[in-house]
């Protein structure tokens, strides 16, 4: 106990936490406020399927763009471990094969985006309205993707050379731009939906070239020379494609979950899948905050490995959990008590807000569970322990699998308690798997 309170009174790291994680937590609050924007300029057009065509939209291209989170999760690692060595040619290689990646698999992604939602729209049997809808506000975000992948490799790759400013300025500008292109097509050319993916797609190539632009004076700091030979070689690509790999399937496993959410909610009908829109939207506001604590343990505890420095990896963990359990409080308090004026800012459709009403309660829990697995996935992004990463969550799927089963009988209650138990078991297995890597004393091998 007095080495935890010795890590939590070491000003130095306090700075170096915050120095990471206030500029991503601006940024990354950035993201949500998106999504806020699009539910509230929709969500005031006249019709509650126009709602729900964003939100189904969205997930669909979000379960594809997530999977490939990888992107970033896996440059973060690589990246701050070759800073911490000081190896410039590593940092040139990681973020080349990064962007190389990225380019390939929107392409791959590209292909095969319009049939899997055709089929992904058959099972969730929506109205005709919002399948229709739904088709054109996918099809219009897909030619976005090549922007969006890069600009998750460019991020990765910036936030594990502890570089935080980079990613603000691509996160804020591809958002802020969002926002107003958001405002000016859905309201003031009166483009609806389609407007609403249209501002998205012009937003993302705006912060996927403004990322580009900033690499050059990044690396200035960190002298090398690209060895373009190696980049033919599979030796070195295979570390990082190991590890993409791993989180690729961890981050499938993720996105199915909150997928199969959406197919479940438009199941209950529109009214439903939009009020759940809106509250997921309460948790994307939570995690992108708290993502910006979870991205300094990236940085900061992958530095710390890379450098071999076990103390400067524990007390920058005990500083990032100590305030990212007072945000999750300061969250929960907030939905608990101003949950209804959050909904109420998103529509005045009186369905929708109705049936959102019912399950605040669980968007206020929601913060103090989720919390510590993104902690945790900040610790083994940073390790670049993807193995563990994908092995925890497959597992916490085929735990959740039966409790899914036994209460679809209750319906959207049934539906938010599945959500809640998904992310307690996410938190205890990567627990779990910590404890026996610490227990080994694994973090520091290879």
């Amino acid at each position: 106990m007095s080495n935890l309170i010795a890590d939590w009174r070491d000003r130095p790291t306090h700075r170096r936490v915050w120095a990471l994680a206030a500029p991503m937590i601006l940024s990354n609050i950035s993201v949500p406020l998106v999504a806020l924007v699009d539910s509230t300029v929709v969500g005031h057009l006249p019709h509650a399927h126009q709602l729900g065509a964003v939100a189904v939209g969205a997930s669909l291209y979000t379960f594809l763009a997530w999977a490939m989170g990888f992107l970033r999760m896996g440059s973060t690692g690589f990246a701050a471990q070759a800073a911490g060595r000081g190896d410039g040619a590593a940092l040139r290689q990681i973020l080349l094969q990064g962007l190389l990646l990225a380019m390939g698999l929107a392409i791959l992604l590209g292909a095969l985006g319009v049939p899997l939602s055709g089929v992904a729209l058959h099972f969730m049997q929506p109205s005709a309205e919002l399948d229709h809808l739904t088709r054109e506000f996918f099809h219009t975000r897909l030619f976005g993707l090549p922007a969006a992948l890069a600009s998750y490799a460019l991020v990765g790759w910036f936030l594990g050379t502890q570089n935080a400013r980079a990613p603000l300025a691509i996160l804020l500008s591809t958002n802020l731009v969002n926002i107003a292109l958001n405002l000016w097509f859905v309201l003031g050319l009166e483009w609806g939906v389609v407007g609403a993916a249209r501002a998205s797609v012009i937003a993302e190539w705006t912060g996927a070239l403004i990322g580009l632009f900033m690499t050059r004076k990044a690396l200035r700091a960190y002298p090398g020379h690209i060895a373009w030979a190696a980049l033919a070689l599979w030796q070195s690509w295979r570390p990082l494609l190991a590890v993409n790999r791993d989180i690729f399937i961890r981050s499938l496993a993720l996105q199915s979950v909150f997928f199969l959410i959406t197919v479940q909610g438009a199941r209950l009908g529109d009214a439903t899948v939009a009020a759940n829109a809106l509250l997921l939207n309460g948790l994307l506001l939570t995690a992108h905050a708290l993502d910006g604590l979870a991205h300094a343990v990236e940085a900061l505890c992958g530095h710390a490995i890379g450098a071999r420095d076990r103390e400067a990896l524990r007390r920058s963990l005990v500083v990032a959990c100590g305030w990212s359990l007072l945000a999750s409080m300061g969250f929960a308090l907030l939905f608990l008590f101003a949950g209804h004026l959050f909904i109420e800012m998103q529509t005045d459709i009186q369905s929708v807000r109705d049936t959102a009403f019912l399950y605040l309660p669980y968007l206020a829990v929601l913060p103090l569970i989720a919390v510590w697995s993104y902690l945790l996935d900040g610790l083994f992004i940073g390790a670049t322990r993807a193995r563990e990463m994908r092995n925890a969550m497959l597992l916490t799927v085929i735990l959740l699998l039966p409790f899914a089963w036994a209460l679809q009988g209750l319906g959207n209650h049934g539906l938010w308690i599945t959500f809640l138990l998904f992310m307690l078991l996410r938190s205890l297995t990567l627990g779990a798997f910590a404890w026996y890597l610490r227990k080994h004393d694994s973090w520091f091998a290879g």
